[in-house]
């Protein structure tokens, strides 16, 4: 019998690459995004897009609801939609931090919630989160997407352990830089939210830090290599609590551990060619 999988943020990227290569691996693959339109190639290979608002709750039931109801079961939740909001902790205002956690939080969580009923049912499932490594440490002008992705790391420990009993396991994957519009797109939001405040002379400097990582830098991974981390996950009988992949992702996890809070915050203002002065 094929296992059913659901891929959110499935419209590009990551999601787009991880319903590809499920469906090669034999996967009923439903992809799931706003933007139908965009996954033409999901269903040119035998998988099915669905359309997906993380910002209503209606969507995402009717989303899960269309699944449950066709295919009576999901095996597989990869919860990969998310985005990221750049600026500092006092300029974004907190109506936009909301929808920050609204999409990379409970939108993820009431997913989570939907799925679990039919996997506790099976007494089998996998749910494997899209967090980051800024789950792991911080940098300035990206705190409220830190914030995030630390939430999304603490769910998934807790969910780990609660759900073990019923033959479900919960996965955490967390990407360094990967080849995606991510960097530009942040850039451009530090420099509206904060580029003329009182923090514009370090905002503008970590929004050309960003940007000339993603935008000259070709170096970055492919979004594949996090897709194969994901399959990886997916078919592993035994899998890992967390998969690390992409580049700069093991260095920076590794300082962060290795160095005291003082030592890594001075390395990150000279990583980032930050300045002390306003």
């Amino acid at each position: 019998m094929k296992k059913i999988a659901l891929v959110t943020g499935a419209s590009s990227g990551i999601g787009l690459d991880t319903c590809l290569r499920l469906i090669q691996k034999g996967y009923t693959v439903y992809g799931a995004a706003r933007r139908t339109e965009l996954m033409k190639e999901i269903e040119e290979n035998g998988g099915t897009a669905l359309h997906l608002d993380l910002f209503n709750e209606n969507s995402i039931k009717n989303c899960v609801d269309t699944i449950l109801s066709k295919e009576g079961k999901i095996d597989l939740l990869v919860n990969n939609a998310g985005f990221g909001l750049g600026g500092s902790i006092e300029d974004i205002p907190l109506e936009e931090a909301r929808k920050q956690f609204e999409v990379n939080v409970f939108a993820l969580a009431s997913l989570i919630q939907k799925v679990l009923p039919s996997m506790r049912e099976q007494r089998s499932g996998r749910i494997i989160n899209i967090s980051s490594i800024a789950g792991r440490f911080s940098t300035p002008f990206t705190g409220w997407y830190h914030g995030t992705k630390y939430c999304v790391e603490a769910l998934s420990d807790a969910l780990r352990l609660e759900v073990k009993p019923f033959g479900i396991k919960v996965v955490l994957i967390e990407p360094g830089m990967i080849q995606t519009d991510w960097g530009v797109i942040h850039g451009n939001n530090i420099r509206k939210y904060s580029g003329n405040t009182a923090y514009k002379t370090n905002a503008n400097l970590v929004a050309d830090y960003y940007e000339a990582r993603y935008v000259k830098n070709k170096n970055l991974s492919p979004a594949s290599v996090i897709a194969k981390q994901i399959v990886k996950a997916s078919e592993a009988k035994h899998p890992k609590r967390r998969y690390i992949a992409g580049t700069l992702a093991k260095p920076y996890v590794f300082f962060k551990w290795l160095l005291s809070d003082k030592l890594f915050d001075k390395a990150t203002m000279t990583f980032m060619h930050l300045s002390n002065k306003d």
